[in-house]
């Protein structure tokens, strides 16, 4: 396997401004795919062999419509915008199964127990997941410049299909996350003090406003305990925490409260929205709030109009 072609294939990634997360995803799939077929060069392979890898994915590989779907647009990527190929038809390969799964959802009782475990600045971002219906990783994200405190709103900068949206600061974190604020300034001084307190910025931003990577305004909001390199360029600088310890946490705070249900950091956002409905805002507003393109995504939660056991009187009642 040419590292040449996995260096053009991070080249392309990289000119199209796809984050780090897509870039070292898609590299992947492309060596299991040249893998697969006994490293075969892929000018050399086409539409069959792509069919059988997907195939084998779904039958033996037992993988989720997700990760399949993934490995597919790493695989188009690859022929498309580095190759500049194009595919013959392979629409007919065998698809892994998406099964119809109602989103798991705390009630409000749940939640409170579940804070209760919680404590610090996992506190904070969990009351944001839920408050804010932020996604785990457009939480981490969140830059100073982004939280409006006077008009209590969250602008979500490059969420998901790479929209911005604005949601809803909720009034309970305000004191804490000011407070917080307060101790993240004084490790930006210090982290200046010393060199460094230059944050990554997005795009083009860095040649554009040269001086912008170490203001205030555009540091994380959760910066990592430790400086870091940056893999990309090699640059030491302070990212933002890890959504694995985020996930850790709340986990853990799953256990030590004694909720029988699996809860991530994912279950706070189905239930941000499924309580929103509940108590009587529109769909679309919801949709608004949540960053989904289509109604349809949104409706999964209607379930929560229901009064249980989809509305139903049970006889023995």
């Amino acid at each position: 396997m040419s590292k040449k072609l996995l260096d053009r294939v991070r080249d392309e990634i990289r000119y199209r401004h796809y984050s780090i997360r897509t870039e070292e995803a898609y590299t992947q799939w492309i060596r299991r795919f040249i893998l697969f077929h006994n490293k075969k060069h892929p000018v050399e392979m086409g539409a069959g062999e792509i069919k059988a890898y997907l195939t084998h994915l779904a039958v033996e590989g037992h993988v989720a419509a997700s990760t399949q779907n993934q490995a597919l647009n790493a695989i188009v990527f690859l022929y498309k915008q580095v190759l500049k190929q194009d595919i013959a038809d392979f629409s007919d390969f065998k698809r892994a199964k998406r099964p119809a799964k109602r989103p798991l959802v705390l009630n409000e009782d749940e939640i409170d127990q579940l804070f209760k475990h919680i404590a610090g600045v996992y506190f904070i971002i969990a009351k944001l997941l839920y408050g804010s219906g932020l996604r785990l990783l457009e939480s981490l994200r969140l830059r100073v410049k982004d939280i409006d405190f006077k008009y209590k709103e969250i602008t979500v900068r490059d969420g998901k299909g790479e929209k911005d949206r604005v949601t809803v600061l909720p009034a309970s974190v305000i004191a804490p996350l000011k407070l917080h604020l307060k101790k993240v300034r004084i490790i930006h001084q210090q982290d200046l003090l010393a060199g460094y307190g230059e944050v990554y910025l997005p795009f083009a931003l860095a040649r554009k406003y040269p001086n912008a990577a170490k203001s205030w305004a555009w540091q994380y909001v959760f910066p990592a305990a430790h400086l870091s390199k940056d893999p990309r360029t090699g640059k030491k600088r302070r990212h933002h925490i890890t959504g694995s310890m985020v996930q850790k946490v709340i986990n853990t705070a799953v256990k030590e409260s004694g909720l029988s249900k699996p809860a991530t950091p994912h279950t706070l956002r189905h239930s941000f929205a499924t309580h929103l409905l509940r108590n009587g805002y529109d769909i679309r507003t919801v949709q608004e709030l949540l960053g989904h393109k289509n109604l349809k995504t949104t409706t999964i939660y209607t379930h929560a109009l229901n009064r249980g056991g989809l509305g139903v009187k049970s006889p023995a009642d």
